[in-house]
């Protein structure tokens, strides 16, 4: 089979990892990938060894001649079918190209945000499956009138055993500047509104004054980096709170930090959460979108509210005063990866997905 995946994403963050993994699992299975993704595109090296890679403008979700650009592309490749992965206007411009040129197109929607009825009458008829990554997504597409028969759910997936490593502290002190004893807590989420970040950062100055050893690393980057950097001046928590951008290394500083936080008000499901939770590290996180599917309530973490840094701070309070509690949530939220969140289910349903289609499109 040979499926041609269209990334928008220029970094290597979540949903391009996932279209990496994918991408590699259908590869050692005989399968033959194609990946357009933008000029300069972290994606691109990083997929050479399982795919043809064709570095392609991509100007947005206005960009309307990357249909005329895109079906030249498909005559001259003609895949059995694509799947447009994420939005940056694959998800419109893409569809509109494989309809034009009578291609099966599979659609994977990695957002939580709710969209137009009309919006969504229009759009997903050009997609002849969506793929959701949680049942939180799934759900607010069947809301906003999405047909049933249409929806997959084929969850996000994480390379556990990447994670699964002990904690090197040695290197926090030397690369990040931790002092030796400081009790380290986590965000890694890009650097935008609907991360949260601002709620972890209201509920610090309590934390801080109850542990004073507290230190928050901010793992990513973003267009809010300024923004929260100045929030964090005003809170007067400069001496607490580290932007440390996006790390190579994130598989051994994960390990050592006490728990993740993650106070998103919208999310997918939360790559960040998978591999936390792979990395032993118990996780405070808000019940929004798809992350109760990822964090478990009193099994591998704590949910609060979304928007509530009051129950926020509580919450990472617990953890912080509990390690019995905070250790029993880490083991836990190994197995849990290791059971539900494979790379191995997650390129198979894909797989099951893409063998209906094509069974279908045989039939008519």
């Amino acid at each position: 089979m040979k499926v041609l995946h269209v990334e928008g994403g220029r970094n290597l963050y979540g949903g391009a990892q996932q279209v990496l993994y994918l991408m590699a699992g259908l590869a050692d299975r005989g399968h033959r990938n194609i990946l357009v993704c933008p000029e300069g595109s972290d994606l691109a090296p990083a997929a050479a060894a399982c795919a043809e890679v064709r570095p392609f403008p991509m100007r947005g979700d206005l960009d309307l001649w990357f249909i005329a650009r895109f079906r030249r592309y498909l005559r001259g490749s003609r895949p059995d079918l694509v799947h447009l992965h994420g939005r940056i206007g694959a998800d419109v411009m893409g569809g509109i190209a494989c309809r034009l040129e009578g291609i099966p197109v599979v659609h994977s929607r990695r957002v939580d945000n709710p969209e137009p009825r009309w919006v969504v009458a229009l759009k997903y008829r050009l997609h002849d499956r969506v793929i959701a990554i949680s049942e939180g997504i799934g759900q607010v597409l069947l809301t906003a009138g999405l047909p049933a028969e249409k929806l997959r759910l084929v969850r996000s997936a994480v390379d556990s055993k990447h994670f699964d490593r002990p904690c090197s502290r040695e290197l926090l002190i030397r690369e990040l500047g931790v002092p030796a004893q400081a009790r380290s807590i986590g965000i890694v989420a890009q650097l935008i509104a609907r991360k949260g970040h601002r709620f972890l950062i209201e509920a610090l100055p309590p934390l801080v004054e109850e542990f004073p050893h507290l230190w928050v690393l901010i793992f990513g980057k973003g267009p809010l980096e300024r923004d929260l950097r100045r929030h964090v001046t005003r809170m007067g928590l400069g001496n607490q709170v580290r932007f440390v951008g996006f790390r190579e290394d994130l598989p051994d500083l994960l390990p050592c930090l006490e728990l993740l936080v993650h106070p998103a008000t919208r999310e997918g499901l939360g790559v960040s959460l998978l591999q936390a939770a792979s990395a032993g590290v118990p996780i405070v996180a808000s019940a929004a979108g798809g992350i109760p599917e990822a964090v478990h309530h009193g099994i591998n973490g704590l949910l609060v509210p979304p928007e509530d840094p009051q129950a926020l701070g509580t919450a990472v309070a617990t953890l912080l005063h509990d390690g019995r509690l905070a250790r029993r949530l880490g083991s836990a939220g190994k197995d849990l990866m290791r059971n539900e969140f494979s790379i191995n289910a997650m390129v198979e349903g894909n797989l099951a997905v893409y063998h209906e289609l094509l069974a279908k499109a045989v039939r008519t």
